[in-house]
């Protein structure tokens, strides 16, 4: 396929690309912003595009890893890893509030205290799990493999079950325990 062939194409679907753009970013010049981004990616790289291929979705591809490309950098975080963070987020999930502020109060110190029970290699990617972390973005920050994040996620997941069984529904199994502490 020849450039100008490549480039006519790529012009005849761009009309197509808007409204799956207003569909990812809900704002009109953002779509805008992303279909314009998404051409020039496409033409600058029409090289890396096999001629007999689905042109049209090639293009979607590049639109969607590039909205979330540019999504992700928006939502960033910062790499600073603080535990008080982390205990001002768990302190307020209204999961454990009660009309009787004792019970909740209790809840709420035997569930930190499971947490700070945990061996900070357990703890740190534990609650960067919780607090929204990806586990590739804990690898990074911790520089570990992503492998071992996600085994010492599970453990201390297992570890959480096991200290706040007394919390499990009555009647309620191991499995349906685990699933609230994942949650």
């Amino acid at each position: 396929m020849t450039s100008l062939e490549f480039t006519s194409q790529v012009q005849k679907i761009s009309l197509t690309l808007r409204p799956a753009a207003m569909n990812l970013t809900r704002d009109a010049d953002d779509a805008k912003d992303l279909v314009q981004e998404t051409l020039l990616k496409a033409l600058l790289n029409k090289d890396k595009f096999k001629a007999g291929t689905n042109l049209k979705a090639w293009l979607y591809t590049i639109m969607r890893n590039t909205f979330i490309n540019n999504y992700n950098k928006i939502t960033k975080r910062s790499s600073n890893i603080d535990s008080t963070e982390y205990f001002q987020y768990f302190n307020t999930d209204q999961n454990y509030i009660t009309h009787n502020g004792a019970t909740s109060d209790f809840v709420v110190r035997d569930i930190n205290e499971a947490i700070a029970g945990l061996g900070t290699d357990y703890r740190t990617p534990f609650m960067m799990y919780y607090i929204g972390y990806k586990y590739m973005e804990i690898a990074e920050k911790l520089q570990i493999p992503i492998g071992t994040v996600k085994n010492r996620i599970h453990i201390a997941r297992k570890e959480l079950k096991s200290a706040l069984q007394v919390y499990a529904p009555v009647g309620a199994s191991a499995g349906d325990v685990s699933e609230a502490v994942e949650d």
